[in-house]
């Protein structure tokens, strides 16, 4: 007899809770969520890098595995292009101007466009297009800890909410 219970299974529709940790090729770790609450994201939007979004696919609560994510499944490959010297004056005169801060651009459609700078040398600010992470195979540790249905608005919105229906933008 079949099952009528909805499927418990990792699909595009369903807000999914991990914890993970995300090291680079010398085992150093990146980002965790250790110590914080679960990730939640909604599955088929691409709310996480494509690779694991689908190494996530079919799988249950309670499952626990690690992948490897190439860069092009993952924030991309490094393009030498991304990287400009730009004048300090083309940030806002209360702008925290220094490396590692992440800013957004517009480009030339309007479109936002994250970059990072990397380097201020006096009037001289390097800002890079790229992802930090661009061109570095990344390497997830995964537990999945909630499956769910997302909701009609959630699905519209294409991110889960937070409990109560409060949205929570994290920057990663």
């Amino acid at each position: 007899m079949a099952s009528t219970e909805p499927s418990d299974s990792i699909e595009k529709g369903k807000v999914v809770s991990i914890h993970y940790t995300l090291r680079n090729d010398a085992g150093e770790v990146l980002d965790s969520s250790g110590g914080r609450e679960p990730l939640d994201y909604l599955h088929g939007s691409g709310n996480i890098v494509p690779g694991l979004e689908q190494s996530l696919l079919g799988r249950r609560v309670g499952a626990k595995f690690t992948v490897d994510v190439s860069p092009s499944l993952g924030f991309g490959e490094r393009d030498p292009r991304g990287v400009q010297r730009v004048p300090r004056s083309s940030f806002p005169k209360d702008a925290d101007v220094k490396a590692g801060e992440r800013f957004t651009a517009s480009g030339p459609d309007g479109e936002e466009m994250a970059l990072w700078i990397t380097e201020v040398e006096g009037d001289e600010v390097t800002v890079d297009f790229n992802h930090p992470l661009a061109g570095e195979t990344l390497h997830f540790e995964v537990h999945v800890t909630g499956v769910r249905a997302a909701s009609k608005d959630e699905i519209a919105h294409g991110h889960p909410h937070g409990p109560h229906g409060h949205h929570h933008h994290h920057e990663h």
